[in-house]
């Protein structure tokens, strides 16, 4: 365990390291140096944020996607997905609901879908500012033109996620049609931060065809990006997809790179995501105790959960808001952390 303990110190100060220690650190893992990543990394989070866990309320708003990701269930050509669209006055009721229990960000989150104009999500973004000026609102909609973020942005729009899926060209490739690209999604990511957004990117982890030298080319992508978010979970397949047999992503891995993650950027958002849930009953818990420190429970209306299916068996959907978060506060508290009300701001 030895090189291992002097990769992690040395990752905890200096926040980088070479590419093959990087690789090494992933490879040669133990459960002892897994033990003693997982430590550091709560002592960095918690000398940043403290035992704070922020909460964000997820409304997946439409399930509508004009792309075909190989990877995801609501693809435009998976044929047994549900449609939906929710209004704005369902969007507000799912604030009004969530700004009760003490939520302070709002996630909206959808496919790509040209319904939703420009026009109509400067709409969206303001009517929830206007009633709710002590919140964050976070978009998660895609890839638009710089002109559109800067709408958003200019309505108030405060945070924006945009996950990059894999840093590595040949990957890319292999997870999406050729109509998009890598260079399109990278300058996106760019556009947003350069207007002023607090940006998240981010990956999925033991998605087909990934390879540990993938892994390698994310973190030093997020090393370069300095993002002030980063959402990663385990790739959980999709029976309506062309990766439905594909072998998910473990539990292990994706612990030890949010750990890392944490080491490289002290100061990043982390989400200990739904996914991570999915595929381990304690999946959160254990992202949270690997140095994550946000959740982010859903605040969709009931009858639509289960027609945003990214992945099959999502955990989650049947409870009502209230619920839910009783639940998630029980949880968190069970790991010596807190669940808070509170805009949780990049620091």
């Amino acid at each position: 365990m030895t090189r291992q303990k002097q990769r992690i110190d040395e990752l905890r100060r200096s926040n980088t390291l070479p590419g093959e220690e990087l690789l090494a650190l992933l490879a040669e893992a133990t459960p002892e140096s897994d033990e003693y990543l997982f430590a550091q990394a709560r002592t960095v989070r918690e000398a940043v944020y403290g035992k704070a866990v922020y909460m964000r309320g997820l409304i997946e708003f439409t399930n509508y996607c004009k792309n075909d990701c190989f990877y995801c269930g609501i693809r435009r050509s998976a044929k047994s997905t549900q449609r939906y669209r929710l209004t704005e006055e369902q969007i507000l009721d799912c604030c009004d609901t969530g700004h009760a229990l003490g939520f302070r960000t709002f996630v909206l989150q959808g496919g790509e879908d040209g319904f939703y104009t420009d026009e109509r999500i400067v709409s969206i973004v303001s009517g929830i500012k206007e009633r709710y000026p002590d919140c964050a609102v976070t978009l998660s909609i895609g890839e638009r033109e710089r002109e559109s973020y800067e709408a958003f942005y200019k309505a108030g729009a405060d945070r924006y996620l945009l996950r990059h899926e894999t840093a590595d060209e040949e990957h890319y490739r292999q997870l999406h049609p050729s109509e998009l690209s890598l260079t399109h999604r990278k300058q996106c990511l760019a556009d947003l931060k350069d207007i002023g957004f607090q940006v998240g990117c981010g990956f999925m982890v033991g998605s087909p065809g990934q390879k540990p030298e993938h892994l390698v080319k994310d973190l030093q992508f997020i090393s370069e990006l300095q993002p002030h978010m980063v959402g990663i979970g385990p790739f959980v397949p999709h029976h309506d997809t062309p990766f439905a047999k594909e072998t998910q992503g473990g539990l292990e891995l994706t612990l030890r790179l949010l750990a890392i993650i944490r080491l490289m950027h002290p100061h990043v958002l982390l989400p200990a995501t739904t996914a991570l849930g999915t595929i381990d009953p304690r999946g959160r818990e254990k992202g949270i105790l690997a140095g994550a420190n946000v959740v982010m429970p859903n605040l969709s209306p009931r009858d639509v959960r289960k027609k945003y299916m990214l992945y099959d068996n999502k955990i989650c959907t049947g409870d009502e808001a209230a619920e839910c978060v009783r639940c998630l506060e029980k949880r968190i508290a069970s790991t010596g952390y807190e669940l808070v009300c509170d805009r949780g701001d990049y620091r």
